[in-house]
């Protein structure tokens, strides 16, 4: 998907069955990183479970596409101040759609920057064709977070949630070139780097609980 304009695109990696840690991993890039999409890079359906289990909490037991008349015919009798509620939980799901999962043993590709991203669970995976395509190349799998430039390549991974070095990655292209900041579960950035301009920053590492 291309985007126009700047983006900000939130990464997630693996929660390893913390479904909690997933939620508040989530969350934080939505409402605090202000991540306007937010990828899971994991081989399992923890993220799915996530978001269903919010929808329901905001509008019903079938929180589904295909039941929208179903909840929208309850407001038919319904007072404004309930009205307002639906609409407000209905608007509420639709923003649960930037909360996405890669295709099951496969990869997705976004565009920022004008630079070619490429986010896989597994870079085992990956083969020369792919690598050479890309300028970005992200995977969850991996013990601990990563930024490593490989000539003109950087390759990526925030890491498994709930680690104290990081397992939540945001990259920004909105003041030129791609910016990258890992971050643990407190939201502190742990490390940051930049692709291009306006100019290439080393990786560094922050001690202590400040950002």
């Amino acid at each position: 998907m291309i985007y126009a304009g700047a983006v900000r695109l939130g990464i997630l990696g693996p929660a390893q069955g913390d479904l909690h840690a997933l939620a508040r991993g989530a969350q934080h890039l939505l409402d605090e990183a202000h991540a306007e999409k937010v990828i899971y890079l994991s081989d399992d359906d923890a993220l799915d479970r996530v978001v269903e289990g919010w929808a329901r909490g905001l509008v019903g037991s079938d929180p589904s596409e295909g039941a929208l008349f179903d909840r929208a015919s309850r407001c038919s009798m319904a007072s404004p101040d309930a009205i307002d509620a639906f609409v407000a939980s209905e608007r509420a799901r639709q923003r649960l759609k930037v909360l996405v999962s890669l295709p099951q043993g496969q990869r997705t590709i976004e565009i920022l920057d004008g630079r070619v991203v490429l986010f896989v669970f597994d870079k085992g995976t990956l083969d020369e064709e792919d690598i050479v395509a890309a300028s970005l190349l992200v995977f969850g799998k991996s013990s601990a977070p990563l930024i490593k430039k490989v000539g003109t390549r950087v390759f990526l991974s925030p890491g498994p949630l709930g680690s104290e070095e990081g397992g939540a990655a945001l990259l920004d292209d909105g003041g030129g070139g791609v910016r990258i900041e890992v971050m643990n579960a407190r939201g502190v950035v742990t490390a940051r780097d930049v692709i291009g301009p306006p100019q290439a920053a080393k990786m560094r590492i922050q001690g202590g609980s400040g950002g």
